[in-house]
């Protein structure tokens, strides 16, 4: 994107949002982005972002919200956005509200909403965004220190029998991602046992959980969980991520540890995770899917 012109002749950078889903990722980026000399200004979206924001200049605006979006772009010279965390639902068709740049892109984002996956919402909202004269970045852009790196991230290391389900688990999960389902899977023994739809990861772990408390997961044999990014993925929305919860989460269910893809994944409190991950004696790996096949 061009950026418009200042009265002096130099260009426009103009301020740096950050649209918060909810969890901790929103703000570590407004953290890091204050660091590097911004001035952040944080979007929480209605119902979905946590009350965590003080000290931090901020809107609240409901899911689906575009006219009140492109205000709140225009009343702070807002020129670069940040889409973060998590957001639980999809706005009704009663919450959506347009102004004139997206207009035109209403018919395309009802029938996103209604039939699109996840990444197609993404890709649509990341549209709309553009079509406000913003350029769009990615969490890994603001906070490159984020992105999982290849081999373990901590003491613990994979068996061979580990790698094994490993790349069943890849398998699946690119699979799924190839359908705009979900980002991860789960193989036990080189069977898979779980995949990601809409509840999200700590919910699929859940399940794992259960399943193996009843029996129908085998209890000798511990499994892994793999996070991949979708093959057609934008990478600016919905990097896959794991946290101090995702390793909680992995020991209660039994696993052996967690993949997630080099350079394409986040690792929210990196150290903290290590820490968490040496303690439950579960390993978490970063794995290159450079050269597989891709949409």
């Amino acid at each position: 994107m061009t950026a418009a012109a200042r009265t002096d002749g130099l260009p426009r950078k103009g301020r740096l949002a950050i649209i918060a889903g909810s969890g901790k990722l929103p703000l570590f980026l407004a953290e890091a982005a204050r660091k590097a000399g911004e001035d952040p200004f944080v979007v929480r979206l209605k119902n979905e972002a946590d009350d965590i924001w003080q000290g931090f200049d901020t809107a609240v605006i409901g899911v689906g919200d575009m006219a009140g979006l492109s205000a709140l772009f225009r009343q702070h010279d807002i020129r670069r956005v940040v889409m973060s965390g998590a957001v639980k639902r999809r706005p009704a068709f009663a919450d959506i509200r347009v102004n004139w740049k997206s207009i035109l892109k209403l018919p395309m984002a009802i029938r996103t909403l209604l039939a699109g996956g996840d990444d197609a919402v993404l890709r649509m909202v990341i549209s709309l965004i553009e079509a406000q004269g913003c350029e769009v970045l990615g969490a890994h852009e603001i906070l490159p220190g984020l992105l999982a790196t290849v081999g373990p991230i901590g003491a613990v290391t994979p068996t061979a029998d580990d790698l094994k389900d490993i790349d069943r688990a890849a398998e699946a999960a690119e699979a799924l991602g190839r359908l705009d389902v979900g980002q991860g899977s789960v193989a036990v023994g080189g069977r898979i046992v779980a995949l990601e739809g809409v509840e999200g990861t700590d919910a699929m772990l859940a399940r794992v959980r259960e399943l193996r408390g009843e029996g129908r997961i085998s209890q000798r044999r511990k499994g892994v969980l793999v996070k991949l990014c979708k093959p057609q993925q934008d990478l600016r929305a919905d990097l896959p991520t794991i946290g101090v919860s995702t390793v909680e989460n992995a020991k209660a269910a039994g696993l052996a540890g967690i993949a997630v893809e080099a350079g394409r994944a986040l690792v929210v409190e990196r150290e903290a995770v290590i820490v968490a991950a040496d303690a439950a004696g579960i390993f978490v790996v970063g794995i290159d899917r450079t050269g597989k096949e891709r949409d």
